[in-house]
C-alpha cells in the first residue's frame, strides 16, 4: 500500500471524524480543496474502496445514515477517542498530511528535532511481534563503555520526543528501561520469550509521570497553586490524567494530581517556575524549595 493511498484514508478518516455526518457531495467539496485531489472528485466507487480500507486501517464502522440525506458518519467514534495507539496514530498521520499539502511553505514552518531512536523501532517490534529476544549494544548517559547484553522486549513508550523500550534483562531476569536513542545496535535472536499474563503497559506506568518507574516512591495526591495565566494551559493539557481542578478565582487555582512523584515530575514543576507553587505534600514542597535555593546559590554571585 503505497504512502499516497494512506494520506487518503486518513483524510477521509479526518473528514468524516471532524464533520461527524457529511454526504458525498459535501466530501468531494472539501476534497477538492487540497492538494491531494490534484482536482479530481472522489468517484463513487473510488469512495467506497476508501471506506472499506479506513475501516479495515482504524477498526472504524462507516456507514450511511439514509433517512438523513445519504450522509455518512462514523458509528464507533469511540474507537479514536478511547484508543489511544489510533488516536496518535491518527493524529500524525493527519499533520503528515497536512504538512504535504503545504510543502510549498516549508521554509515557515519549523520542526522539533527528535533523536535517532526511531532507526530501530521497527526491529523491536518485530521483535515483540515474533515474542523473540533482541541483544542491544547500548551505552547510557553515565557510562563510560557500552554493554551488550539480551532483553525481552515487552512495550514501548514515547516521553519528550524520545522514544523508551521496556523490557525483561535476561540475565538480570528485571525489568529494564532503555532509551533507544541510547542503543548503538540491535539484533534479533533466535531465542524465544514468553509474554508474562500478568504485565500490562498501561499499569505498569499507571500513577506514574513520564518514564522512570520507581516503586519506592508512593502514590498521593499532589496540590499546585497556579497562577491564573498558567492554569489555562495546565486546563487545555493537563499535566496527568487524574488532574482536578480544586479552587479556581482571578489570581490561581489549586490542582490535585494522584500520582507518584518521582524525579520526572518534579522536573515538569520546575519546568512551570514561579507560575507554580507545589502546597501538598510537605516533603515535595521541601524537595522543590531545595532545588531552587540550589540554583539560587548558584546564580547569587556577581559574576561577570
Amino acid at each position: 500500500m503505497s504512502k499516497n493511498q494512506i494520506n487518503k484514508y486518513v483524510w477521509l478518516v479526518e473528514t468524516l471524524y471532524k464533520a461527524k455526518k457529511i454526504t458525498l457531495k459535501e466530501i468531494n467539496q472539501r476534497w477538492l480543496e487540497t492538494d491531494l485531489s490534484e482536482g479530481l472528485e472522489i468517484p463513487r466507487r473510488t469512495f467506497d474502496n476508501w471506506k472499506n480500507a479506513a475501516e479495515e486501517m482504524f477498526g472504524l464502522v462507516i456507514l450511511c445514515d439514509k433517512r438523513d440525506g445519504d450522509r455518512y458518519y462514523i458509528e464507533n467514534r469511540e474507537v479514536l477517542e478511547d484508543d489511544g495507539l489510533q488516536r496518535w496514530l491518527l493524529n500524525t498521520m493527519s499533520v503528515n498530511n497536512t504538512l504535504l499539502e503545504n510543502k510549498s511553505l516549508s521554509d515557515r514552518i519549523l520542526l522539533e528535532n527528535i533523536p535517532s531512536g526511531q532507526d530501530f523501532l521497527a526491529l523491536v517490534m518485530e521483535a515483540m511481534k515474533k515474542s523473540k529476544v533482541i541483544k542491544i549494544t547500548y551505552k547510557g548517559y553515565w557510562s563510560e563503555h557500552e554493554h551488550t547484553f539480551p532483553v525481552a522486549p515487552y512495550c514501548i513508550k514515547l516521553f519528550r520526543q524520545r522514544w523508551y523500550l521496556v523490557g525483561n534483562s535476561v540475565y538480570e531476569d528485571k525489568i529494564r528501561i532503555y532509551a533507544l536513542d541510547r542503543v548503538q545496535n540491535i539484533g534479533l535472536t533466535s531465542e524465544p520469550y514468553k509474554y508474562p499474563n500478568d504485565f500490562s503497559p498501561e499499569v505498569y506506568f499507571e500513577g506514574y509521570f513520564g518514564i522512570i518507574h520507581d516503586d519506592d516512591c508512593s502514590l498521593e495526591t499532589v496540590k499546585l497553586k497556579v497562577c491564573s495565566d498558567q492554569a489555562n494551559y495546565m486546563r487545555s493539557l493537563p499535566m496527568h490524567p487524574s488532574q482536578e481542578e480544586m479552587e479556581r478565582n482571578d489570581n490561581y487555582s489549586v490542582f490535585a494530581l494522584y500520582l507518584r512523584p518521582t524525579f520526572d515530575f518534579q522536573q515538569e514543576l520546575l519546568w512551570n517556575a514561579d507560575a507554580l507553587e507545589v502546597l501538598e505534600p510537605i516533603w515535595l514542597r521541601k524537595e522543590i524549595a531545595g532545588k531552587i535555593k540550589r540554583m539560587w546559590n548558584m546564580y547569587k554571585g556577581d559574576k561577570k
